[in-house]
């Protein structure tokens, strides 16, 4: 950030840490033995959609590029009331691994794309016995 930028009150948006995602896997491990949270197999990427023909296209060839494995999960598109995008990944709650590569694949994409700015977080619920749910979120 430059001084004119300092002097004007404009700042750079935070860069998302990406790879942050990679501790969910052993995080489970650790919230299962401790406190009983066990991962729900649920996962999502929050995000603001942009306009145009090309934020479009990045986001079909995620849909797409997850849908298309073997093993795919399901994946939905759903939108808040304060106008973003969560990108909801549904998988085999044992394959915790998978889905966090799953939302990495999410994260990459629409970064590699020039989207990045506009990501908000990535969720990884977990629950106890009864159901509740807690979350993991990544920024």
């Amino acid at each position: 950030m430059g001084l004119l930028d300092s002097i004007l009150g404009r700042s750079r948006p935070k860069q998302a840490n990406l790879d942050a995602l990679f501790a969910v896997p052993s995080a489970a491990i650790t919230l299962r033995a401790a406190v009983g949270l066990a991962p729900t197999g649920l996962g999502a990427v929050c995000y603001r959609p942009a306009g145009g023909a090309a934020f479009a296209q990045a986001e079909q060839e995620i849909v797409e590029l997850l849908r298309g494995a073997a093993d795919a999960p399901d994946v939905r598109l759903e939108h808040d009331e304060f106008g973003f995008t969560w990108l909801v990944v549904d998988d085999d709650p044992d394959d915790v691994e998978g889905l966090v590569t799953d939302l990495h694949a999410v994260n990459t994409t629409l970064e590699s794309h020039g989207f990045g700015p506009g990501l908000l977080c990535s969720l990884v619920p977990f629950a106890d016995a009864t159901g509740r749910r807690a979350g993991l979120v990544y920024l």
